[in-house]
């Protein structure tokens, strides 16, 4: 089978080489949303780019998928595929396209992070066309942009000669207190910074692609163990708890706030580094749910893992390809699942945990959509009275859970 374009990606993939070669641009960015086929479009303007090596850079889960894709396409270039944490092993030169998938992950500031540094001395090393990809290229400010794009020679921003620099025109910086200390807080960036990109970037929609896909989110509530309720209490009262050779200490909010999170859907990491598994609750309720159903778990700490495999056994995964070609549930960690994935083989998504990143929600809750499925199902699952709604009344606002949101919550601490 060889795979076609749809028209509007071949339209898009028109108008990204035009960019290129009569824009005076080494950088286009493709802010496509997620299933409109941003990696088939970036494959297919390579190729009419006429590259020679391409370097595809992207997340570890991803990576078969984006190989199939270009196996399928038959594209008459060299193409490597690597995942971020991997970028130490790209030494050679040579590179006429480089794209970056889910490339908001670069966007770290005001200073950048390690992948964003590895990526510009990639850049600096061939000068390659780049491609960035990302259906949400700005997810919690307009001021991640800068590192995404700042290792490209002739970006909007190069006259800056750092963040800081940048920040004078394109940020409203205001203060705020952190442990009794007033920094800069920088997050309030300004619509000019995406107008100076804005000549640089391709946008399209699920709707302009003719997606009607509907999703029906459901709140589904679990009651925790007498005894899981009584050590998130004496947590708050004492912010430590000893026994069994074992220390679960919450001496500050944000410690506790995470404990708390753990205990909620019945899991718990001791000060030692070792986790157990103290209420079962929430993933046997699942297990009884959804029994028979082939679905998509979601989960937050590693310990969630290992609850839903003493419980399902070999009926569950972690592997996408054995949960595509098998009748096996697949639970992925969420912020490893969110981006780059397909989970249309599930007839539900459900969350034994919820993250605290607005991101998270937004990306991970796409993951079964197709143009062809009409209804997207989605269960949260919260233990009752716990942290978990909270946070997701933060999450559907686009706002992150913060300490601040912890503390108002729990008027108690």
């Amino acid at each position: 089978m060889e795979l076609k374009f749809r028209d509007y990606q071949a339209e898009i993939i028109k108008k990204a080489t035009d960019i290129f070669l009569y824009g005076y641009s080494n950088f286009v960015y493709l802010a496509m949303e997620v299933r409109t086929g941003k990696t088939l479009t970036a494959l297919g303007i390579c190729s009419k780019l006429n590259a020679k090596n391409v370097l595809f850079i992207t997340k570890k889960k991803a990576i078969t998928s984006i190989e199939h894709d270009f196996y399928l396409l038959k594209s008459p270039y060299y193409l490597e595929v690597i995942n971020y944490e991997s970028l130490h092993k790209i030494h050679q030169t040579g590179w006429d396209v480089v794209i970056c998938d889910e490339s908001h992950s670069l966007g770290a500031f005001p200073r950048p992070n390690k992948r964003a540094k590895q990526v510009k001395e990639i850049f600096r090393r061939s000068t390659p066309y780049v491609l960035f990809l990302s259906g949400t290229p700005t997810p919690e400010s307009y001021c991640q942009m800068y590192h995404q794009v700042y290792g490209v020679d002739n970006n909007p921003f190069s006259k800056y000669k750092n963040f800081y620099a940048f920040a004078k025109t394109h940020v409203n910086v205001t203060q705020r207190k952190i442990n009794s200390m007033m920094i800069n807080d920088y997050t309030k960036g300004l619509k000019s910074i995406m107008e100076a990109v804005d000549p640089f970037k391709i946008s399209y929609t699920q709707k302009k692609a003719g997606f009607k896909t509907q999703t029906e989110e459901k709140v589904l509530y679990v009651e925790l163990n007498t005894g899981t309720i009584k050590l998130i209490n004496r947590l708050k009262k004492d912010r430590v708890l000893e026994g069994d050779g074992e220390i679960l200490l919450a001496d500050t909010g944000v410690k506790l706030m995470s404990k708390i999170h753990q205990l909620c859907s019945g899991t718990v990491k001791f000060e030692s580094g070792n986790a157990m598994t103290v209420d079962f609750n929430k993933v046997n309720f699942i297990k009884k749910y959804f029994d028979n159903k082939k679905i998509a778990i979601f989960y937050k700490f590693t310990q969630e893992y290992k609850a839903l495999k003493e419980v399902y056994g070999d009926n569950i995964t972690n592997d996408l390809e054995e949960f595509k070609t098998t009748d096996k549930c697949i639970a992925l960690q969420i912020v490893a699942g969110r981006e780059g994935i397909s989970l249309k083989e599930a007839e539900a998504l459900v969350y034994y945990n919820i993250d605290f990143s607005a991101t998270s929600y937004f990306q991970s809750r796409d993951r079964m959509t197709t143009k062809d499925r009409a209804y997207n199902k989605i269960y949260w699952i919260f233990s009752h009275n716990g942290i978990e709604n909270d946070i997701y009344k933060a999450v559907v606002k686009k706002k992150d859970y913060t300490l601040s949101h912890f503390k108002r919550d729990s008027l108690d601490l």
